[in-house]
């Protein structure tokens, strides 16, 4: 009787401790921006809340990065966040940065043109609208990765 508890025990710990360490380390996410923005103090705010391990680095020239990455000049934003594989190009909702991590897709990133009101990082707008474009890996134009809509009231 005795052995089998301990048994049962032993095994209930290893599975308990063994999910720690083999739990996935929040996903690094370096983003550009300028040093005096702060709706993108805002949005890397937002991402690391939200668990990312974020590196924010100021950078007077976002244009010779963002050609380095290939972002097309009409879906360029704010700042620019380069994470795994993938870039995000300014105020790219959390929902759609985990459905690209998730879905992993063959693009080399996501786009959010401009800056919208009510996106994230430029405060509350229940009546924001805007889509989410991906940029393709090979050729092609950028499309319609996610669409936000007004919010229900």
């Amino acid at each position: 009787m005795y052995r089998r508890s301990f048994i049962t025990m032993a095994a209930s710990a290893l599975a308990f401790f063994g999910r720690g360490a083999h739990a996935a380390a929040p996903a690094k996410m370096t983003v550009y921006k300028d040093p005096s923005c702060g709706c993108c103090h805002e949005w890397s705010k937002a991402m690391a809340a939200a668990g990312f391990s974020v590196d924010a680095r100021d950078t007077d020239d976002l244009a010779a990065l963002k050609a380095r990455l290939g972002v097309p000049a009409d879906v360029q934003g704010c700042h620019t966040a380069v994470i795994e594989k993938y870039y995000l190009e300014g105020h790219v909702p959390l929902e759609a940065v985990r459905r690209l991590l998730q879905e992993r897709p063959p693009v080399r990133g996501l786009a959010l043109p401009g800056m919208p009101p009510g996106s994230l990082g430029m405060g509350d707008d229940p009546q924001a609208s805007y889509a989410v474009y991906a940029v393709p890996s090979g050729t092609g134009a950028p499309y319609v990765f996610m669409e936000v809509r007004p919010r229900k009231a």
